[in-house]
């Protein structure tokens, strides 16, 4: 059987993950601190849904040593590590959270896989780290140096230290950068739940630079699929292109994970309306500090990695989330 270590096990997109992975027959070991970012009991009623070939650890990648023993003793052969702080507002609120989780926390990680190295080393970065480029679709072979969140600075930076230890000591990385996943299971802290309880609860829901806004909304178990998929196609033995964004000088590379069409907001609110069979209120809004107008992913890399990848569309993946949502909150 098959090991994979999952850094943030209990969160979103790690426990769609794990969960996945379990069901294609892998041993997962998962690592997650439960931390107070949202409700714990969230992070603890996903962990308490994977069964079987499971091994569940309390604790933060930061803390010095516990990633270290864990490798020494597991001997994954992937390492997909999601753990991070997210959140590109509260990034401005409580940038220490970032570099102890993202900085330090990357840092561990690395550190243990260069004493124990994984045939692959899978981690996860973000749509935010293009910042400022406004030509889209959004390419892994485009420059990204004008991150506009500290949040985003903190991944690109993860993406600069693991591309260093692919290069000194041959592991090989794959850095993924993931475009706005929803699905059952999501955050409270984004929009689709914000959306969605508010407009069951009747109340406004905030519509930032005044609805002028576009996301390349990808369903989660979409993004899950990509990613198993990908751990078996490690950087340097497959080549895929004069596109693709393989380092010249390391075993690494960058992928976008996305649906590769970004929807209108309104038409995203307007499938959580027809799908709780209410109207919202909107609060038009100013832009917020940190955000972006829109996103756009270019998945001609990843479909060359592994193929036509499944692309739920919106209007299935938010009846998806609100049928979730309803049964997890008694609504």
């Amino acid at each position: 059987m098959r090991t994979a270590l999952v850094t943030g096990a209990a969160g979103f997109i790690g426990f769609h993950l794990s969960r996945l992975l379990l069901d294609q027959g892998w041993r997962v070991v998962g690592v997650d601190s439960h931390n107070a970012y949202y409700d714990p009991a969230l992070k603890a009623a996903r962990e308490a849904q994977l069964k079987g070939a499971y091994r569940g650890i309390r604790g933060a990648v930061e803390t010095p040593g516990l990633l270290y023993d864990l490798m020494a003793e597991e001997r994954p052969e992937a390492v997909i590590h999601l753990a991070a702080q997210a959140g590109v507002r509260h990034s401005i609120d409580n940038p220490r959270a970032y570099v102890q989780a993202n900085l330090l926390g990357t840092f561990e990680l690395l550190e243990a896989a260069r004493a124990h190295p994984p045939a692959h080393l899978l981690l996860a970065s973000t749509s935010s780290v293009y910042g400022a480029n406004a030509a889209m679709p959004y390419r892994e072979t485009d420059k990204a140096d004008t991150q506009m969140s500290f949040y985003a600075a903190t991944k690109k930076s993860t993406e600069a230290m693991a591309h260093s230890y692919a290069h000194l000591f041959g592991l090989p990385v794959t850095m993924f950068r993931f475009f706005t996943v929803y699905g059952p299971w999501g955050r409270p802290d984004m929009a689709p739940a914000l959306f969605t309880d508010a407009v069951l609860s009747g109340r406004p829901i905030r519509v930032f630079n005044h609805g002028d806004m576009r996301r390349d909304f990808t369903f989660v178990a979409d993004l899950a699929g990509a990613v198993a998929r990908l751990i078996d196609v490690p950087p340097g033995r497959h080549p895929a292109g004069d596109f693709d964004s393989l380092s010249p000088v390391a075993p690494f590379r960058t992928v976008n994970i996305g649906n590769g069409a970004p929807v209108e907001l309104s038409d995203f609110i307007a499938a959580i309306e027809a799908a709780t069979g209410r109207t919202a209120i909107r609060e038009l809004l100013p832009m917020q500090p940190g955000d972006v107008p829109a996103t756009w992913a270019d998945t001609t890399l990843l479909r060359a990695l592994i193929g036509d990848a499944p692309h739920t569309p919106v209007a299935e993946g938010v009846a998806a989330h609100v049928d979730w949502f309803r049964h997890y909150h008694g609504r």
